[in-house]
């Protein structure tokens, strides 16, 4: 089970032992597997692809942000996956109606202005999460406080730190279907006839001590369907 750069490293050392990945953001695009449907090879595992999840995400936000015009992007520009979120944020934001405002970081260094760059020139920041987001998350969480943007991501470990909200797939779903996967190839099944999957169960977090913080009342019927409420 790993990311895309991992996997392609052992599929270079291998070719005859079974790899299975629980995590790939674009295993076809990144070379990892021939197809979805038809990996090939020795390696096959799980996407957390899916079509229109960016705007899904947005729609979400606007339902606690009602007054969302303008959206803040950040995003690692060294990171190829989180370049093509971006890319995808930003079209589902056009056919929203939003302004778009993105700001590329590369290094831990570079978040500290960006949020002063994005602090007046937004309502709202998407941030499209990878290591470096990941390991620098509550710095982003209390930036975003700070400059009084709400923020939406698509793990909710970062809810968990003081992000406002999170959409995404749920990642437990996908190390269990992955064990599935692991099983099935220990039962005889060759890897390159194992259809990649995709996410099918997606998880939505919200930090009420932060909408609070914000001024923000996140409506009841969003709560209601919220797999995890921070108070």
């Amino acid at each position: 089970m790993s990311h895309g750069a991992a996997v392609a490293d052992l599929k270079q050392a291998t070719a005859a032992i079974p790899i299975v990945f629980a995590i790939a953001v674009d295993p076809v695009g990144s070379g990892i597997v021939t197809s979805l449907s038809h990996p090939g090879g020795n390696v096959t595992g799980l996407s957390v692809e899916q079509t229109d999840i960016a705007a899904k995400r947005l729609e979400l936000l606007r339902e606690i942000v009602p007054g969302l015009r303008r959206l803040a992007i950040m995003f690692d520009a060294g990171y190829a996956a989180a370049m093509r979120e971006n890319n995808e944020t930003h079209a589902a934001a056009r056919i929203l109606g939003l302004d778009v405002v993105p700001h590329a970081i590369r290094r831990a260094e570079d978040i500290a202005p960006a949020f002063e760059a994005v602090k007046s020139q937004a309502d709202a920041l998407y941030v499209a999460v990878d290591a470096l987001v990941n390991a620098n998350r509550e710095q982003i969480a209390r930036s975003a406080l700070g400059a009084r943007l709400p923020t939406t991501f698509n793990e909710s470990g970062c809810v968990e730190v003081g992000g406002l909200m999170s959409y995404g797939p749920n990642f437990s779903d996908q190390f269990r279907r992955t064990a599935e996967i692991v099983d099935k190839i220990l039962r005889g099944a060759k890897p390159g006839d194992i259809p990649v999957e995709q996410p099918t169960k997606f998880e939505l977090s919200i930090n009420l001590k932060t909408a609070k913080a914000l001024g923000l009342t996140v409506p009841q019927t969003l709560l209601a369907t919220a797999d995890k409420v921070i108070e």
